[in-house]
Formats: C-alpha cells, sequence, structure tokens
C-alpha cells in the first residue's frame, strides 16, 4: 500500500500523540484495576449493592482504556492512497463505542437495583463498602482532571471521553457512599443502598451522552460552528490578493480537529504562480491561527469587479 507524502516533523508529532495518550491510559487503566477489585471486595463483604454497582462502573472503564491502546496504534497511522484523510474517524467509532458500553453497564445496574429494591435487607452495608466508595472519589477526580487535560492538550476526542468516563466513576461513587453511609448510620434505611444503585445508573446515563452525542455528530459530518466560520472567513479575507470568500465548508476529521474547504477569489489577470502564491499563504495562515485546523483545501476562482 503506498502512502501519502507527509513530513518527518507531522510523523514526530503523531508518535508523540500517540505516546502521551498511551502513558495516561496505562495510568487509569492501572487506577481502574484497583478500584474495581476494592469497590468489589469490600462491597461484597460490606453488603452494598450501590458499591458493587459502582465495581462494574469501575470495570468498564478499565475496558475502555482496552480500547484506546489498541485503537491508538491505528487511528494514529499516517494518510495514505486508501485513506487520504488518514485514520482518525476510528477514533470517533472507538469513542462511540465507549458511550455504548456505558449505556449497556448503566441499564444493567438500573435493572438490577430496581428489581432488588423491593426486597427486605437482612442488614445494613458495613463501614468497608463506605471507604472503598470514598476511595473511589478521591482517586478518580484527579486522574479525570489530569486525562481530560492530555485530552485536550493532544486533541483526542476518545481521551476526552474516557476523562468523562472516569469522572462519571468519581461522580457516580458520591451517592453510593452516601447510601452506605446513610443505611450503616440508621439500619432501617437499608433501601439508600438500592436507591444509591439507580442514582449512579443516571450518572453513567448522563457520561455516556455526553461522550455518545459529539461522536455520533463527528461521525455525521457535523460542521464547525457559526463563529468559527466567521473566524475561518476573517483570516482568510485578511491575507493580501484575496478579494472575496465565500462557499466555507467544514468537517470535523475526530472530535477536536477540523478540516475546512473554501472558495477565494483573487485578481483575474493574476498569474496562476501569484494566485496558487496567495492560496498557500491562506491555507498556513489557517493552520496556524484557525480553530483546531489540521487539513485546509483552497479553491481559487477569478475575482469580477
Amino acid at each position: 500500500m503506498k502512502k501519502a507524502p507527509f513530513t518527518d516533523d507531522a510523523q514526530k508529532l503523531d508518535l508523540e500523540r500517540r505516546k502521551r495518550i498511551q502513558n495516561v491510559t496505562i495510568v487509569g487503566m492501572a487506577v481502574n484495576i484497583f478500584l474495581s477489585a476494592l469497590k468489589f471486595v469490600g462491597g461484597t463483604i460490606g453488603g452494598s449493592q450501590a458499591v458493587v454497582a459502582d465495581a462494574v462502573h469501575s470495570l468498564s472503564d478499565m475496558v475502555t482504556d482496552v480500547a484506546i491502546l489498541v485503537g491508538v496504534r491505528y487511528w494514529s497511522k499516517p494518510a495514505d492512497t486508501d485513506h487520504p484523510h488518514g485514520h482518525r474517524r476510528l477514533e470517533m467509532i472507538v469513542t462511540l463505542g465507549i458511550g455504548i458500553l456505558l449505556v449497556i453497564v448503566a441499564t444493567g445496574i438500573l435493572f438490577n437495583s430496581i428489581q432488588t429494591l423491593h426486597q427486605q435487607q437482612d442488614s445494613s452495608p458495613g463501614w468497608i463498602a463506605f471507604w472503598a466508595a470514598l476511595a473511589s472519589i478521591v482517586l478518580k477526580e484527579p486522574l479525570y482532571r489530569w486525562t481530560a487535560w492530555v485530552g485536550n492538550k493532544v486533541k483526542s476526542a476518545s481521551l476526552v471521553a474516557n476523562a468523562w468516563h472516569h469522572r462519571s466513576d468519581a461522580l457516580s461513587s458520591i451517592p453510593a457512599a452516601l447510601a452506605v453511609l446513610g443505611a450503616a448510620i440508621n439500619p432501617s434505611w437499608g433501601f439508600l443502598d438500592n436507591v444509591g444503585a439507580v442514582v449512579v445508573s443516571f450518572f453513567i446515563y448522563r457520561a455516556a451522552f455526553k461522550i455518545a452525542y459529539p461522536a455520533f455528530e463527528t461521525l455525521m459530518d457535523k460542521g464547525a460552528p457559526e463563529e468559527d466560520i466567521e473566524k475561518i472567513t476573517t483570516i482568510a479575507l485578511n491575507v493580501k490578493g484575496v478579494e472575496l470568500v465565500h462557499n466555507v465548508r467544514t468537517r470535523y476529521l475526530s472530535g477536536l480537529n477540523l478540516a475546512v474547504d473554501l472558495h477565494i477569489k483573487v485578481d483575474k489577470e493574476m498569474t496562476v504562480k501569484d494566485g496558487h502564491d496567495i492560496s498557500e499563504e491562506v491555507k498556513e495562515r489557517l493552520l496556524g491561527q484557525g480553530p483546531e485546523i489540521i487539513d485546509v483545501v483552497v479553491h481559487l476562482e477569478p475575482f469580477e469587479k
């Protein structure tokens, strides 16, 4: 398979991007393995359905970590003749898969919680379940912040999605911990544990929507917002020799990376070389100053006064 031309600098940037995604994801996976085991053991021994449900949530985090570690090897590949725009759309498919997986996990937790809500609790949850949920809150929020920061830095939608998965795990541990705390303080409130598991499921549904919907819109070739279109037009118009900019089209190749296609008009008496130089200047400025732009196609047209 022939590869499309690309620079050594682009290769180095892609390699660096891939390494940063892998590093933060490996750390996240290690934390998820630890918390899954901790909450499952703590929830089982402590008799807390909410904390066991939260352990499943952490386990689903680990599955998405694996999906990213495997997927980044493919979507980081350079463009080739079969994929002239690169392989970044695979990242959106992985991101959408993360959202779908969260929906499945949330539905399972919700169904089980509602099924057992009417059952009489033999005993209230133990304190070990509370401490396991608290550990998740303490560890997962900093992990969310770090993962989201790296994801935005390297413009990786799947990493940002995984960061939200971490945050949903931290947030879902709050009602789980409160449910266990209430039931432990007053045994007659044992039903709170089931209620806590239901609340956990809705936290997961919310995270799934925030992850999956943007990925779906990207796969449907959603364009940039109006303010970004105006910025692109202004940048192009500020290039000397550009008389008019029109038919600006945009689409996201991945969640944070924009491809732009636009038409510019220049003096019809201008030489082909001068027109080409102007179009290259437009391209360079958009790549350097535009809103997260990674690809630009400029169409040159004669300007009729």
